[in-house]
């Protein structure tokens, strides 16, 4: 099989798709892999070293995917690159479907395209194995933008993200219990923040309690707690997953409007449409802007900004998926129900009913196209 690893094409996405090392794994079973000429060099891994690990490389994008049976990147495809596609080419991918233009979806499916996304593939327990490692990037690095942004030359309240006697610490306020939510927790913890965390889930919630010693606040809240907490928070990071889906609105304008001068919100569901009302997506160069004199960070690729370590965590996950993928065929694979859930369209047709049904695109159950061919 031939798998390609295109350049990155998006503004400021320093990620690949597949590390050296994974593309020696991919070598040593007897795959091809062709990389474009510096895909991965943002994330500093030279060309030589692709092809130290066997890769051959190509000078344009489209011979990355031309010659390509499967196409490993990092980000969604972009209305330039679908010009670049061949029929019946299997693209992997952070797709994030459920907020893509509906006419790009249309193209995909008249070229046949079968798109897996990594953030809706699962295990055997119902966890994404390949989106956690960025989810908990993230999480960490939430923190830390955080910690920078409350203060005063960033548009913060002068605060700083620690314990100091005598001085009340920050409060953040966690809006979600999955990975993301799970290490932002720990990292806010471990700087002295006063931390909450809010979710629906309550074995999630006594989970995250019981891992960190009882040392955060957790809750079930409807909107009235919301309210109440959104006030008193310092620091308001969204993390909120529905997998394949647009993010709930849990955060909404007047809340915003009704926190503190200076508090600072990231909107790490702002790749699904955002959990915060007045969030919009930002950039890794222009990362915030103000609403109501509150501070919003709404980078959709933050993990891009550390893109050496997030391309080879990425490498690392996808890489038992793409070789079980490999050694028995697509098709046998999608028995695997995990895999079979992260797919959202399947030589052309859609099979993700969540997708299907926020661009009135009609979909079709995968069972039975397997099954028919």
């Amino acid at each position: 099989m031939f798998i390609g690893v295109p350049r990155e094409t998006h503004r400021l996405e320093h990620r690949v798709g597949l590390s050296p090392y994974a593309v020696a794994r991919l070598s040593q079973y007897g795959h091809t892999v062709v990389v474009e000429k510096d895909a991965g060099a943002t994330a500093k891994f030279s060309d030589s070293e692709y092809e130290a690990a066997g890769a051959q490389i190509v000078y344009s994008s489209e011979e990355a995917y031309k010659r390509a049976d499967i196409v490993c990147r990092v980000g969604i495809l972009s209305t330039e690159e679908l010009d670049l596609l061949k029929p019946g080419l299997v693209i992997c991918a952070f797709h994030h479907l459920a907020v893509a233009p509906r006419e790009n979806v249309e193209r995909l499916a008249r070229f046949e395209t079968t798109i897996i996304g990594y953030e809706i593939i699962e295990d055997e327990e119902g966890d994404h194995p390949i989106l956690a490692p960025m989810s908990e990037m993230a999480g960490h690095m939430a923190v830390q933008v955080a910690a920078h942004y409350l203060q005063n030359e960033a548009g913060g309240r002068g605060i700083l993200m620690g314990n100091v006697p005598g001085v009340a610490p920050p409060t953040v306020l966690i809006l979600g219990a999955g990975s993301v939510g799970n290490s932002a927790a720990r990292q806010a913890l471990a700087s002295g923040a006063h931390v909450i965390v809010v979710d629906e889930n309550l074995a999630k919630l006594r989970a995250l309690r019981r891992e960190l010693s009882g040392q955060v606040v957790t809750a079930v809240a409807g909107m009235a707690q919301l309210e109440r907490f959104t006030s008193i928070a310092d620091v308001v990071i969204g993390a909120i997953l529905n997998p394949g889906a647009q993010a709930p609105i849990l955060v909404t304008e007047d809340m915003v409007k009704a926190m503190k001068p200076g508090s600072v919100i990231l909107d790490l569901a702002v790749d699904q449409g955002g959990c915060v009302e007045t969030s919009r997506p930002t950039t890794i160069d222009d990362p915030t802007f103000l609403v109501h004199d509150v501070v919003h960070y709404c980078v959709p690729n933050m993990t891009a900004n550390i893109a050496r370590t997030a391309s080879r965590a990425l490498a690392n996950a996808v890489l038992p998926t793409l070789k079980n993928m490999l050694r028995s065929g697509l098709r046998e694979a999608l028995r695997d129900p995990g895999l079979a859930k992260g797919v959202y369209m399947y030589e052309g047709q859609l099979v993700n009913e969540q997708v299907g049904a926020i661009l009135g695109l009609p979909a079709v159950p995968l069972a039975d196209l397997v099954a028919e061919g």
